[in-house]
């Protein structure tokens, strides 16, 4: 097998050294006091990666103990908004010296793209981490115009201890997403990467103690959501958590969250996502669109373009193209620079894909193209269509996360408005149109958090990210993103004499 590197240029392979595989708690990579460990494997292959050290509860809370000095006691939140964003800085910088080890780890642990790693998620990533670090000195209160004989403002304040519970279709970048503007908050936190991606949060860690994070702020866990996640989501010492995943587990942290401390609690959390093609669609670039929509990452995004309504007068011309366009789309090694699709995360995930394909066959949809497993090893899994899909059936109401794709048909602006709304879901929607007023009618009708026009994963540090109905609530990116981890207060104080109010 060849290696490539971020020039496509290949050379003889060797697989990324796995340099930190034990938990990182207040500064210091250590074993889990079980001694338990649990396999990472590649997708590629089947095969083990490496043992990582299995974090339980009482490993959890030794983390939220140090996180927990260190924010009561520690410098980072009593240091200024200044000189954290100059620690992120240098953290950032430190991450982009290792992209292409870092871009490898991600590859060999949850199937993505090498190339994808080095040129968008981790320079995606680094543009999170940089946002928030030039927020970090930005955090303003307001001073407040009060009716009686009173001064009074506001004071924002770091939340507090805070857990993050991360998913493994992009482990780097919600990585980041997280624990960004929560150090540019000040606040002291634990993070749970997916058990099926821990190995670039662990070197994420050690970079973020280099860089001159003090010890506690930043805590890694390994483990299973139903125990160590479990753990963060119930523990009495942690202030608030941040989600992203299913919308079975969200309920279970919300629930968590009720029966323990009544902790803040930001979910970002399952999508059946609309991307709605009009008349007057540039037909080739609507496929282009479509394709990257459901196939990029190989469907293991929550905000895949997994429902894709195209309006009667192209329907068929869309078909076709999309068949063929669909059938030369390149599945193979995620390392090698010519192939658009990796394999799916693990062998559940794999599963659990192939066996909603046969479900929509059962149902009664076309397949069209794809449905079936490919390469000689691994958990790969051929781009697939349908069509003649019915709102009603499972593979258009269920999140399948996986790069299958259902084509439906619509008539007017009110029907497909309709159509992309009868969803559970509310993450985000694409619409592909050369008319503004239709562009603006549609996006303003669409229940969803992101609304792409003739565009798709257009995300930004700037641009606020989070879903409406189960979705999900809270948003990450921007300055809302900010928000979440700080608490405001209010400050009066009475007035003498003053000349004015």
């Amino acid at each position: 097998m060849a290696e490539y590197n971020s020039n496509g240029k290949s050379h003889e392979f060797k697989a990324p050294e796995i340099k930190f595989t034990k938990l990182f708690i207040n500064g210091v990579f250590v074993d889990s006091l079980s001694g338990k460990t649990f396999e990472t494997i590649d997708p590629r292959n089947g095969e083990v990666i490496a043992r990582v050290s299995e974090g339980g509860k009482e490993d959890v809370d030794l983390a939220v103990k140090a996180a927990r000095q260190a924010f009561d006691h520690g410098k980072w939140p009593r240091m200024s908004g200044y000189g954290r964003g100059r620690i992120m800085m240098k953290f950032a910088d430190l991450i982009e010296q290792h992209k292409e080890e870092l871009a490898a780890l991600d590859s060999i642990d949850a199937g993505k793209l090498f190339t994808a790693g080095v040129h968008n998620d981790i320079p995606h990533s680094l543009n999170i981490l940089r946002y928030y670090a030039g927020a970090a000195d930005k955090i303003h209160g307001e001073t407040l115009k009060l009716s009686g004989e009173y001064q009074g403002y506001t004071l924002k304040e770091p939340i507090g201890v805070v857990g993050h519970i991360i998913p493994w279709n992009f482990p780097t970048t919600l990585f980041f997403l997280k624990v960004s503007p929560a150090l540019a908050a000040g606040c002291t936190m634990i993070v749970k990467p997916a058990e099926q991606t821990p190995l670039s949060a662990l070197f994420f860690a050690h970079l973020a103690k280099e860089a001159g994070i003090p010890d506690g702020v930043l805590n890694v866990v390994n483990g299973f959501g139903n125990t160590a996640g479990a753990a963060i989501s119930s523990h009495m010492d942690v202030d608030a958590v941040s989600f992203t995943g299913s919308t079975e587990v969200g309920r279970l942290i919300m629930e968590a969250a009720a029966k323990s401390n009544l902790k803040s609690v930001s979910l970002e959390l399952g999508g059946k996502s609309p991307l709605i093609i009009f008349d007057d669609a540039d037909v080739d670039m609507a496929v282009a669109l479509a394709s990257l929509a459901i196939f990029y990452n190989k469907g293991e995004i929550c905000v895949a373009g997994s429902r894709v309504f195209v309006q009667e007068g192209i329907y068929d011309e869309f078909v076709k193209k999309a068949a063929e366009s669909a059938k030369k789309w390149v599945v193979g090694d995620p390392l090698d620079p010519q192939v658009q699709q990796g394999p799916q995360v693990d062998k559940q995930q794999f599963e659990k894909v192939l066996s909603y394909i046969a479900h929509g066959t059962r149902e009664g949809a076309t397949l069209l193209t794809g449905g079936k497993p490919c390469c000689d090893k691994g958990y790969y899994i051929e781009p697939t269509i349908f069509t003649d899909v019915k709102e009603d059936m499972l593979i258009a109401e269920d999140e399948i996360f996986g790069p299958v794709m259902c084509l439906m048909k619509f008539k007017t602006i009110e029907e497909a408005i309709e159509k992309a709304n009868a969803t559970r879901y509310g993450l985000a929607a694409g619409i592909v149109t050369k008319d503004l007023n239709v562009a603006n009618r549609v996006s303003r009708s669409v229940r969803a958090g992101s609304i792409w026009i003739n565009c798709y994963f257009a995300f930004d540090p700037d641009a606020p990210f989070g879903g409406y109905k189960l979705s999900g609530f809270g948003r990450d990116s921007g300055l809302n993103g900010l928000d979440k981890y700080l608490q405001v207060k209010s400050v009066v104080t009475p007035l003498y004499n003053s000349p004015w109010l």
